[in-house]
Formats: C-alpha cells, structure tokens, sequence
C-alpha cells in the first residue's frame, strides 16, 4: 500500500508516516489523495502555498508593526464611534486581573467543587447585573448584544405561546438581521413597528397589539440615540399576554430608569461598555436579565447561592434542567460555553466603579455629548433633526453628505462617527468620558470646514 501524496506536508502535526499508514489502513484507503476524492481537483493546490522564508520573531514582530500602523483606530484617532460599541476609559486594573491564569484558562464550571472561583465571579456579575437593570434574575451572559435579543424573543415565544414578534424600527440594524437569523426557523414572525419623528410610533403599536403578538422589542437610547418611552411601552404591554423585551446601553441607566422600574418582563443589552474595548467583531458581551417568573426559560447558565453539608457557602450551576447537556434539543438554548472572561471583565469594571462612580460616567457621557451637539447646531448649514432626547449619542444633520466627513476625518485623526443609511447628511456621534473639550472642540473645528 503507497501513502505517497502529491499534497504538501504540514510540519506541525504530530504523528509519522507509520501511524498515517495505520490511520489509512483502518478506513480502507490506499493514500491520504483518497480522502479528498470528493473535492474537484481544480480546487485542490497541488504545487503548495508561496510563503515567504521563514522570519525570526523580531522580524514578525515588526512587520506585524508595520502593518497594524497603517489602521487608523482609537490608539491613534479620537474616536466618535457608537452604534453599541464604545471608547470608555477601561482602568488598569481590569485586564492585569482578567488576564491571571486562573480566570483566563477557566472553563464549564460544572464541578462544583473546583470550580468556586469563577461560579463566585459569575454570581456576583449577576447580581451586579440585576442591580443595573432593576430585574430580579439575570444569566451567566451571552455572546453579543443582538443575540440577546433573539434570545429574548424566543424566551417570549416559548412563555406564552404566541407568534408575532414587534420590533421597534429604532433597533440597530445589525440587532435586526441576528434577531431575523436566530428566528428563520422558529414559530415567531417579525413585525417592524415604525418611526415617528425618531421614536417609536406607540400610536401604532396600541392599534397593532392583539392577543397574537408574543413580545414588544424597544430599544432606548435607539439607533438614532433617542431615549423611547419605555414606561407607555410597560403599560401597554401589562394589558396582553405580550412580553415587554427593553434593550438599550446598560450605562444609561446611571441616569435614566432602569427597564425593572419601566414595567419590561426582560431586559437585552450589550455589556461591552463596562470594561471592554471596542474591538472590530469583539469578543462582546450579552446581557439578559427577567422578571423571576421567566427563569425556567432564561437561556445559557444561571449560579446560584447554597451551602455544602457542613454548612459553607458555596455556588453552583443551578435548573440546569435548562440546558443542552441534559434536555438536548429541548433545552432553551444551545449556547455552550458562556462569555465568562468578558462577564469577569464587567463584574472588575462595575466593582471598580462603584455606584457613585458608575453615575458619574454616566453623566460625563451625557454632558459632553450634550456640550457637542449644541456647538454643532450653531455652525451654518448643520442640525440636530430629533432634538436633545438622547444620553451620549446623537444625530446631526450635515449640509454636505455625512459620507464625505467620515472620509475626510480619516485624514484629521478623527473617526467623527457613523454615516446613516436613513439619510445621506445624517451622521450618528457618540460621546464617551474619555473625550475632552479639546477634543470636542477639535471635533467642532473640523466640521466648521464643512458649514454653509
């Protein structure tokens, strides 16, 4: 038997020719070709990769260099990014203590007995959780904020049995297409409620409300950084068997009523703002938190508080009769693994805070951006179309398209924020703490450029 192939040897993988006969040997074949038999050999690449020789680590360590610094990112730009990723100021101490070696490598703390570290961790990111949002139960988190809410609508499908989900028009885009992905093959059908005037149309919505719709989705601040009305939305939605689902930037509430004082039965968000870098793709956080009368049908992994039979405290996974290990394909979710590096990166932050300081950084996003928007509504040719209803992220009106101050602050160092797809001149800008007025005005400077 030959085992000669005309495809490339990789040098890594560990094993010899006498074991890939072995391995051949057991499933019948003549050569490790016979295996890819199935794939068209116009795919194949027969004469091997054309890698550059071999560099030394300083050599990679430069080059990669090289490379990273032709990006324009927050290092090197002032960045007015938002849309549910953000440049807040993460503290020292949060990566040095996430990045120890018993948190980093942790994995499924599903033994009890050597795993108190990070069920305690957990524990406390959902206790934390619940007292951000005002709800009563919170889970071991989730991948993303748009996963969150496609797990909340499904949880709202699975509670009352209903088929209809309405979600606000002011929902990020991207939330829309996860939630339109996750549900393509559930019972739930979509509805899109509309927009008046930047927010959501509630005379609509009270018209549309009947006994067949299962969840209400309402993101406040939205898409354009407006704060909704999440307590006509609460009443609203008391009077149906619909689910009240809020999603919204978890940082806001340091000002604003949290969803547990608005009437919501769930609360979706993006956590990412609470110590992680606005990183291009993540890793991010989910947070999803419910009334206690969900619990049964929250998603992922929940810890609880017990004591051992000498009488310790101590936590554990707890109604895990939930999840994949045990229900298979009837558990409410089948994520595996939950975000728990990310969720300790948020527990770290919020604990670093504390409450007055959680408020305090609320309040520097909402004055600062606050402080823009009206130097921008005074240049000539700008305006704020949807007023000042917003936390730390607004919408200005452009006399020259938005998509053209985008290209351009590439040049000044500026990343000025994102060009709307609603209109051509609207530009969407998110304000951070971490912004200075030199900053702002630098901001307000570069635009000027632009005013007529």
């Amino acid at each position: 038997m030959s085992t000669k192939s005309s495809q490339p040897k990789s040098h890594f993988v560990p094993f010899t020719p006498e074991i890939e006969a072995e391995m051949l040997q057991q499933m019948g074949l003549d050569s490790f070709d016979d295996l890819l038999a199935g794939i068209p050999s116009e795919l194949l690449e027969h004469s091997g990769i054309p890698l550059p020789r071999g560099k030394s680590e300083l050599e990679v360590t430069q080059e990669i260099g090289k490379l990273a610094a032709s990006n324009l990112s927050r290092n090197n730009a002032v960045s007015f990014l938002g849309g549910g990723s953000y440049d807040h100021f993460v503290p020292a101490a949060v990566p040095s203590l996430t990045s120890r070696a018993e948190f980093a490598t942790a994995y499924t703390p599903y033994q009890a007995e050597v795993s108190q570290g990070t069920l305690q961790a957990i524990y406390e990111f959902q206790t934390m959780i619940c007292e951000v949002t005002g709800m009563e139960v919170a889970n071991a988190s989730l991948y993303d904020g748009g996963s969150a809410v496609a797990e909340a609508c499904l949880l709202a499908g699975r509670t009352n049995r209903k088929t209809t989900v309405l979600l606000s028009g002011g929902l990020y885009r991207n939330y829309l297409q996860i939630v339109e992905t996750y549900l393509q093959h559930s019972p739930l059908e979509i509805e899109e409620i509309p927009s008046e005037s930047g927010l959501t149309d509630l005379a609509w919505l009270e018209k549309r409300m009947s006994n067949d719709v299962a969840a209400v989705v309402i993101q406040s601040p939205n898409r354009l950084g407006l704060m909704e009305k999440w307590k006509r939305v609460g009443k609203l939605c008391k009077e149906s068997p619909a689910l009240f689902i809020a999603v919204g930037n978890p940082l806001s509430f340091g000002l604003f009523a949290p969803p547990g004082e608005c009437g919501a039965d769930v609360y979706a968000g993006e956590g990412q703002v609470f110590g992680s870098p606005s990183s291009f793709g993540g890793p991010y956080l989910g947070l999803l938190a419910t009334k206690m009368d969900y619990v049964r049908k929250v998603p992922g992994r929940l810890v609880g508080a017990t004591t051992d039979i000498d009488g310790k405290p101590g936590f554990v996974l707890t109604l895990q009769t939930r999840e994949q290990h045990i229900r298979r394909d009837k558990a409410t979710s089948n994520i595996c693994t939950n975000q728990g590096l990310v969720a300790l990166t948020a527990t770290i932050y919020l604990a670093l805070l504390g409450k007055e300081g959680f408020r305090k950084a609320a309040d520097l996003c909402f004055q600062k951006s606050h402080y823009l928007s009206s130097k921008i509504a005074e240049l000539p040719g700008f305006e704020i179309p949807f007023g000042d209803r917003f936390f730390n992220e607004f919408v200005a009106k452009c006399p020259v398209p938005s998509q053209t101050l985008v290209q351009e602050g590439v040049g000044a160092g500026l990343l000025v924020g994102t060009a709307l797809d609603d209109n051509p001149h609207f530009l969407r800008i998110a304000v951070t703490e971490q912004r200075t007025k030199e900053e702002l005005d630098t901001m307000v400077k570069f635009l000027k450029g632009f005013a007529k």
